[in-house]
């Protein structure tokens, strides 16, 4: 299930951003005294209580449409809770009620959508009044401090409350493939080819695609579910509040995918945000195959096809288990291909060894190359077993398992490769300290 989207709203100097921090636990967002620091949006992945959302700060909203910046800030406001599935108005406490309270209350109401009130700059409620603000007729006000991190812990969880609720239905049988790259590199085109039909828009300007939209498709009686992102700009460039929340959507996109098919220019080559848009999939856990679209432009050689395999995985070591598709969505060039390999990752994802071949397969690794021994202590590996799919991962057991170097843990991830494949899915290998035993 995507994780949902909770917005943090309010005027100018309330503490929204020193509120996000507190949440997400880091200085992500700039504080300042300075009313307005925050211009632009920032979202980053949150967890309280098990549950999982993306939290997004936003610009101060202001009470002056005849200033340029200030029309800005609330056209992205507008976008931050259209959005948004929660929402919180972030209120000084010390201040009082100021008018522009009332006017924000209602855009927040105008929009059907649930939300808290947070009463901030209670560092000890004993010493602040803030009663009036229960005068917004908007429920009760919850009390915090950002700055010190008061009741933050209350806040958050009356906030799990109110997110949607989990998706109680059973596993979904469909598939899930999510289509992403950067701006103008065919995304919709390449969909479009696959259901046989103009069911995206597609046009020369960049950045038609806003939303992720849901296709669904059966091939050989599995039903795949492609969807649509918009592409994944470098993160300077993503200036307005439209792309801000297209990046915000592709990332939902790849929560909620089995399979992330990353469309890359052939003509253009590997950019360091195709790398970026990459790792984002691998890291979370999906499924990859890199889609080299436009294949028909690409001015051919020798080999050009391998020697374009082989430049990525030489920028990033993870793209040497990925597929690689040369394709033309323009053409209709092996764009039909995508789908066998959708089901052949597929297949690997949810790939089961025995432990009885991932014990074989490790005693013949540690027979070539032993692992690194460190003075004073003897360096075992005992035995090992498949603990999860859906990524793979397999767990190795030993005496001393935080002696084991990356290199070596490297090692044996290439050589478990060499024996079951695991293709364009990534393999998680974790140490553990082998049970019953004095690790000394």
């Amino acid at each position: 299930m995507s994780r949902p989207v909770v917005a943090i709203i309010g005027r100018p100097n309330v503490g929204k951003s020193s509120l996000f921090n507190r949440i997400i636990g880091t200085d992500s967002a700039i504080v300042d005294d300075e009313a307005g620091t925050t211009r632009d949006r920032h979202f980053a992945a949150a967890e309280w209580g098990g549950r999982q959302f993306w939290l997004v700060d936003t610009g101060g909203l202001r009470d002056d449409p005849a200033v340029p910046m200030d029309r800005e800030i609330r056209r992205q406001v507008e976008v931050a809770i259209d959005e948004a599935d929660l929402m919180m108005l972030v209120l000084d406490a010390t201040a009082g009620l100021h008018p522009s309270d009332g006017k924000i209350v209602a855009m927040l109401r105008a929009s059907g959508k649930p939300w808290l009130v947070v009463a901030n700059k209670v560092d000890d409620p004993r010493n602040i009044d803030f009663f009036e603000l229960y005068n917004l007729g908007a429920g009760d006000p919850i009390p915090v401090s950002a700055l010190n991190g008061k009741n933050s812990g209350d806040l958050l969880d009356e906030l799990v409350k109110r997110l949607p609720a989990r998706d109680a239905s059973p596993a979904d049988e469909a598939l899930r493939v999510a289509v992403i790259g950067r701006p103008n590199v065919g995304k919709s085109s390449l969909i479009n080819k696959l259901l046989g039909e103009a069911r995206h828009v597609v046009s020369e300007e960049s950045g038609t695609t806003r939303d992720a939209i849901d296709s669904p498709f059966t091939f050989h009686g599995k039903e795949l579910i492609f969807v649509d992102t918009a592409g994944l700009r470098r993160q300077a460039r993503v200036d307005d509040g439209v792309e801000f929340y297209s990046s915000l959507r592709t990332r939902r996109a790849i929560d909620r995918a089995d399979i992330c098919l990353l469309l890359i220019d052939a003509v253009e080559g590997l950019h360091n945000q195709d790398l970026k848009i990459a790792a984002l999939a691998w890291e979370a856990g999906r499924g990859l195959i890199m889609i080299v679209n436009k294949w028909d432009l690409k001015e051919k050689g020798d080999k050009t096809s391998a020697h374009f395999q082989k430049e990525c995985g030489e920028k990033a070591p993870f793209l040497n288990f990925v597929p690689f598709l040369f394709t033309s969505a323009l053409t209709g060039q092996r764009v039909t291909k995508t789908l066998d390999v959708i089901i052949e990752v597929n297949a690997e994802r949810h790939k089961r060894i025995s432990t009885s071949q991932v014990n074989d397969g490790l005693r013949e690794l540690v027979a070539r190359l032993q692992p690194p021994q460190q003075a004073g202590a003897e360096v075992r590996l005992n035995y090992a077993t498949q603990v999860d799919a859906v990524p793979p991962t397999i767990a190795i057991f030993g005496n001393h398992p935080e002696f084991v170097a990356e290199h070596y843990i490297r090692y044996l991830h290439n050589g478990f490769r060499g024996f079951w494949g695991f293709k364009g899915n990534p393999l998680r290998i974790v140490m553990r300290l082998k049970s019953g035993r004095n690790p000394t």
